[in-house]
Order: structure tokens, then C-alpha cells, then sequence
């Protein structure tokens, strides 16, 4: 009877030894909280101990971007940032991007089987400067070793350079051919920021780069303007001092 309790209670258990090993820390550091329990006069400041704290700290990261929605090519690329936290929530951003471009297999299949070439937008460029904010910190403990992590969000303006075939895609007797286009981006993005040291740290982040451009001309006909979106997955190591 003893052995058939123990069986059925260990995957409990081993959730319970698990999520107890996961320690998230929510709150700013002047975080105001209301215990109704306590006289109504009364106001008690939970203070988190930071080890990593970013208030006046600055940060470079370097990383290698993955492009994750463009039907016809393959798009990676390597990114730049440099930021400066202001509080220890709130921080200012500059960034610029270069792309690497190549013809995928929907692409090549595409000019095999029917003897064509799809409309292609491919990204050259992209700089932008960005709001940061990081409310979430925390830490893991794993294998005896405490890791520590900071989660933030970013929104910003940008510049992307672009080159597209829209002018001459339509036009069977035309070669392909590419011209440059530019045009102002809104970025959105989330970044999740592991800290190896006290000065090095490890990070993957999700961007979301959105823009209004115009499609492919038909039959001499400029196509319409509309909101597009890019987006990418980048694999990051930083400074910070």
C-alpha cells in the first residue's frame, strides 16, 4: 500500500520540487503594495535585491538575424544595438541592421514549374532608435547555479532600405530587376536577456519591423500602398558598463 501511495503521488511531486526551483520577481523596486489586513494608515514598500541592476548602465549587443516570413527567400542578417538605461526600468536605443538575401525553394520551384518569378521584397537595411522598457526580472535556479534574467519590450521609429522587383515582375518580356526603395518603420519588439556575468549577457529577441509600401505594377499601373510587416528572430551576446 506504502509503494502504490508513493507511485501515484511522485509526478506531484516532481512538479512541485520543479516549479519550486523558478523564482520570478515582478515588482519594481519601489513598488507600493496594500495589505488590507493592516491599519489603513499604514504603507508597505516591498524592496526585490537586484544583483544586476541597470539604472545608468550602458549595453552593446551584437547578433545574427533570422528572417521567419518572406515566401521567397532565405533572409539572415547581423545586427548592431546600443542603449543607455535612464531608470531601472526605462532605457534608450539605437539599432541598425544589414541583410543577407538568397532565393529559397518556393522561389526555385516557382520558376521551374511554370516559368516565372514571384514578387519579391527583400530587406538591405534598417536603423531605427527605440523606447525600452524592462519591468520583469528575475532568476532560475538550475542545477545549483542561479541564473539571472531581465524581460523587456521595445517600440520605436525606423528606416528600412528595401529592394523589390515590383516594377517589372509583370512584365514577361522584361528582364528581372531590382531597385531600391526606403521607407519609415514602426518597431515593436520583445527581448529576453540572460546575464552570464556581471558584464557579458546572452539574449534572443522577437522584432516586428511594420511599413506601408507599394505592390507590384500591372500593366503599367502602380499597385496599391498598404501596411506590410517583417519579422525576425535574433540571436544576441552583450556588454554592459
Amino acid at each position: 500500500m506504502k509503494k502504490l501511495f508513493a507511485l501515484k503521488t511522485s509526478p506531484f511531486l516532481w512538479c512541485l520540487i520543479l516549479l519550486s526551483t523558478i523564482n520570478f520577481l515582478y515588482a519594481s523596486e519601489k513598488d507600493l503594495y496594500d495589505f488590507l489586513w493592516l491599519d489603513p494608515d499604514k504603507k508597505v514598500y516591498v524592496l526585490q535585491n537586484k544583483v544586476y541592476k541597470k539604472k545608468r548602465k550602458t549595453y552593446a549587443d551584437i547578433g545574427y538575424i533570422i528572417g521567419i516570413n518572406n515566401a521567397y527567400q532565405d533572409t539572415t542578417g547581423g545586427k548592431f544595438n546600443i542603449g543607455h538605461y535612464l531608470t531601472e526600468e526605462w532605457a534608450i536605443e539605437a539599432s541598425h541592421s544589414s541583410y543577407s538575401n538568397k532565393d529559397n525553394d518556393n522561389y526555385s520551384n516557382l520558376n521551374r514549374i511554370n516559368g516565372s518569378v514571384p514578387f519579391v521584397r527583400r530587406p538591405k537595411t534598417h536603423t531605427s532608435i527605440n523606447a525600452v522598457w524592462s519591468p520583469f526580472y528575475g532568476k532560475i535556479n538550475t542545477f545549483n547555479k542561479i541564473l539571472y534574467f531581465d524581460w523587456s519590450f521595445a517600440l520605436g521609429v525606423g528606416q528600412l532600405e528595401f529592394e523589390s522587383n515590383k516594377d517589372t515582375v509583370s512584365n514577361p518580356s522584361e528582364a528581372d530587376n531590382y531597385t531600391t526603395e526606403k521607407t519609415t518603420s514602426i518597431v515593436t519588439k520583445t527581448n529576453f536577456k540572460i546575464h552570464a556575468t556581471k558584464n557579458i549577457h546572452i539574449g534572443v529577441e522577437y522584432g516586428r519591423n511594420s511599413y506601408r509600401a507599394t505592390g507590384p505594377t500591372i500593366n503599367n499601373v502602380p499597385g496599391t500602398t498598404s501596411w506590410k510587416a517583417q519579422s525576425e528572430v535574433v540571436f544576441s551576446v552583450g556588454f554592459s558598463f
